[in-house]
Parts: C-alpha cells; structure tokens; sequence
C-alpha cells in the first residue's frame, strides 16, 4: 500500500497535468474556430472550381487532353499521398487516417497494384514504414511552418505532378481527414492524379459556352491549379480536424485527471484516518498499561 507521502505526491502530480491539459483544451478551443472557418471557406471554391472543369472536361476528350486529365493509360502504379498532422494529443486521429491508408493500400494489393506513399506530416510516418518500409517514395515536412498554407501545398502538388510526368505513379489518391465537428473527423480517399471528370460533366458539356482561348489552353493552366486547390483543401481539413480532436482529447484527459484526483484524495484520506486510528490505539494501550 503506497505511503502518505507517495500519495500527496502522486496527487500533487495529477493536479499539475490537469492543469496542463486544461490549458491545451483552451488554446485548441481558441484555434479552432479560426481553422474550421478557414476550412469551410475554402470548400465553395474547390466546388466551384470543381464546377468549371466539369463544363470544360465535357468538351475535352481523346488526343487532345491533357495528361493531368487523360492519365497515362494504365492504372498499375498508385500512390497514396497520407495528410497527417506533425503533432500529437489529438486522440485517434492520426490512427484513423493511418488505418485509411493501410485500408487503401490493403485493398489495391490485393487487386494485384503496386502501391507506394507520400507522406505530409510526421505522426503518420512511423506506423506507415513498420509495414510498407520499402514503399515510402517520399515526404513532406510541415513541422517547420507554423501554419501550412497554399504556399506548402503548391510546393506538395508540384512535387506530385513531377512524380506523375517522370512516369513514377499511374494514379494519385489523397488520404485525410474531413472536419466535421469537434467530435467527428471522417478520414476521406479521394482521386488526385489523374484529375477525376467530375460529375455533372456531361450535362455541362451541353450548355452553349464558348471559352477563350480554346478548353485545351484552359485546362493546361486550370489543371495543376485543382490538383494545388484540393491539397490546400487537405491541408485546411487537417488543421481544422487537429485542432477540434485535440480540444475533446484534453477535454477528456482533464475529466479523467480530476476523476484520478478525487479517488487518490479518498484513497489519501483512509490512509490517513487509519494512520491516525493506529496511533490512537497505541497511546491508548500505552496509558492503559501504565
């Protein structure tokens, strides 16, 4: 049975996390609103933007689309680029995303592809390589920026668009988590490379819109800057789904801090009632041997 003193200790401990883990919960709380709105602003664009290439990829086909569109003809090699987050004390979401990827990669071995990873973020690193060490072509490292931004996602959709025209990849899917609420953040697969033709294209493909320069020209410059819009899109949903898991994790260790606080405090006082009752007795005994 632990010592008064070991318990004072263990709850004077407990006390100083649950001050820690509090004060985590504040400035999750406070960062949170910022990110979410970040996040659900820039979702319209990539609609609309999504929108755009439906009409224009209706009147684009065969030898005249472009790579990024067309694909390479084969769909072999894939690529999973896995979005996590460079820090942890944000309960299980680095695990689900995690899970997603394995799941991803699980399915398309199974299909008899060949699968490869590029990571963005250091918590999904470590559990990736315990089993597709072999598999990893590359990774992106966002620790050293406070906030990454459409500047790091350029540089991650250039690197990726290089891959595809250096004939490294067949198809490209995007691995993250979609914010929702502070308590859910669904991890989403989606197809980067070759961009998808959205749906609705063939209906947009009717409207009577003449486009200038030609749908060719557009695309070659609007192509790059969807695949750049849906990794910021990635990147905006993992700092909004960070922020909102983090603030329940620290919600729940403070509760579970204070839990731990009351049953040592009870454990603390019996310890101390009996020390007291045992020293009762003994000066009792002793007068009455006198």
């Amino acid at each position: 049975m632990a010592s008064l003193k070991e318990l004072k200790d263990r709850i004077g401990s407990v006390k100083s996390t649950q001050k820690i883990t509090k004060a985590k919960q504040m400035v999750a709380a406070a960062k949170l609103r910022k990110a979410q709105a970040a996040a659900e602003a820039a979702r319209p664009y990539a609609e609309r933007l999504g929108a755009v290439m439906a009409s224009l990829a209706g009147k684009v086909s065969g030898d005249s689309a472009p790579k990024l569109l067309a694909g390479t003809g084969s769909d072999k090699r894939h690529l999973l680029v896995v979005v996590n987050t460079d820090k942890g004390l944000c309960g299980g979401l680095n695990a689900n995303v995690v899970k997603e990827a394995k799941k991803q990669a699980q399915k398309l071995i199974a299909e008899g592809k060949d699968v490869v990873f590029y990571l963005v973020g250091k918590k999904g690193r470590a559990p990736i390589k315990r089993d597709y060490a072999g598999s990893i072509e590359k990774h992106f490292d966002t620790s050293t920026v406070k906030n990454p931004g459409f500047e790091e996602a350029a540089a991650v959709a250039d690197e990726l668009i290089a891959l595809f025209e250096d004939g490294k990849f067949d198809v490209a899917h995007l691995i993250y988590p979609t914010f929702q609420s502070a308590l859910v953040q669904n991890p989403t697969t989606t197809q980067l490379i070759p961009v998808p033709a959205p749906e609705g294209s063939e209906s947009a493909g009717d409207a009577v819109v003449e486009y200038e320069p030609g749908e060719e020209e557009i695309l070659e410059e609007l192509l790059p800057r969807y695949v750049k819009t849906q990794v910021f899109g990635a990147l905006l949903e993992i700092g909004a789904s960070e922020q909102g898991a983090s603030m329940t994790a620290m919600d729940n260790a403070t509760r579970n801090a204070g839990d731990l606080i009351n049953k040592l405090t009870i454990q603390y006082n019996r310890s101390r009632q009996a020390a007291i009752t045992t020293e009762l007795i003994e000066i009792i005994a002793g007068a009455e041997a006198l």
